[in-house]
């Protein structure tokens, strides 16, 4: 009987503004088989958010459980409100030869190439400038002006440590993103054939 190929864990990470949500949605649209990691919050349900769909929400005593129980395969604190990847959903689609697409942040990308190294293709997301960065933070007009700085400050840490660290293998320059989309379209076939 042939072993099914394994499937991959893609994990984008990249400064708020960077691009990582549209290359996440593209990325889901065009790899067949792929699927949406949805993480664990305590954070608050937004207008418009379902439950399941982005997130999962629940509880701090919930949350805590979980990570005790070894539920979860990454979290991090945001803000006030814990953030998690549940590992169940993420390991039975890798044993199905699924892909699957997960945006975290850098603390989250350090703890699931500790975890899954052989089973993650870890892709950091770079603006083309500090100065795209910030225009693109600004365009978003939701976000006051001490919030956007605060998010362009911690841009530069994450950026500096997403190099130093080793945990990403890629780094993609999101000018134009179809260009990104596809660079890292041939990355996961490329990493995916090398099983």
């Amino acid at each position: 009987m042939v072993q099914p190929r394994r499937g991959k864990l893609v994990v984008i990470s990249g400064p708020s503004g960077a691009g990582k949500t549209s290359i996440c949605n593209e990325l889901l649209r065009r790899i067949p088989y792929s699927r949406w990691s949805v993480s664990v919050t305590t954070r608050p349900k937004r207008p418009g958010e379902v439950d399941g769909q982005s997130y999962r929400f629940v509880s701090r005593e919930e949350f805590d459980r979980m990570l005790t129980a070894g539920e979860l395969l990454e979290h991090t604190e945001y803000l006030g409100h814990a953030y998690g990847t549940p590992r169940k959903p993420v390991e039975a689609a890798l044993e199905n030869g699924g892909i699957i697409i997960l945006e975290i942040d850098v603390q989250g990308g350090t703890q699931i190439a500790q975890c899954l190294p052989n089973d993650s293709i870890r892709i950091f997301i770079l603006p083309p400038t500090m100065e795209t960065l910030r225009a693109r933070l600004e365009g978003r007009d939701t976000e006051s002006a001490a919030l956007q700085e605060r998010r362009l400050a911690q841009a530069d840490g994450e950026i500096a440590f997403a190099r130093n660290s080793g945990y990403y293998q890629y780094f993609i320059t999101n000018d134009i993103l179809e260009d990104s989309v596809d660079r890292i379209l041939r990355i996961v076939e490329e990493e995916s054939g090398r099983q």
